[in-house]
């Protein structure tokens, strides 16, 4: 009889452990996805402030800002919480090869430069990159405490049973390698 409440006992506190480590897995998963998708918001706050700098751009320079235009509509995509990190680092990447096209044609015309929704619109880009920045912290970091927890023992154990797995951080670039 002793051994029946034991093997209980036992089994009780296994399924409140293996609940308390897949409760606590989801809570930093969903951390995880909220970071992506803050990631996208800002992302497509970007964009947008990009095709209005080639609205602004069209009066002085509309050939090259129309096929600006018709590039990004092409190449753009949504972030989302299932997106990957690749996703975001080919988002952005497509950003920065627009921004140095549009400072380019900028350069060739200096009233685009002196223009005030210019300067508005290329303000609104740096402080949308600002905190594109800081929600790629927020999501390194949650993904780094999430690695964390599945890669410690015992939870190791559990994390295989349960079907997490390891996510992956979004890439830093060195400072400058991006500027414009």
């Amino acid at each position: 009889m002793e051994s029946i409440v034991i093997f209980v006992l036992l089994m009780v506190l296994f399924t409140v452990w293996i609940t308390s480590v897949r409760r606590s897995l989801v809570i930093m998963n969903e951390h995880i996805n909220h970071a992506m998708n803050q990631i996208g918001v800002q992302i497509s706050a970007r964009f947008d402030a990009l095709a209005a700098l080639l609205d602004i751009a069209k009066s002085y320079a509309e050939d090259e800002s129309a096929a600006l235009i018709s590039e990004i509509q092409a190449r753009r995509s949504v972030i989302t919480a299932k997106s990957k990190p690749d996703d975001v680092i080919r988002q952005e990447e497509l950003i920065y090869e627009m921004l140095g096209k549009i400072v380019r044609m900028a350069q060739h015309c200096p009233a685009l430069k002196e223009d005030e929704d210019y300067v508005s619109c290329m303000d609104a880009i740096d402080c949308y990159e600002g905190m594109i920045f800081t929600s790629r912290l927020i999501y390194n970091d949650s993904v780094t405490k999430y690695n964390r927890v599945i890669l410690l023992f015992p939870n190791s154990l559990a994390v295989k049973v349960l079907g997490f797995h390891k996510r992956d951080n979004l890439e830093s670039f060195e400072d400058g390698q991006r500027r414009i």
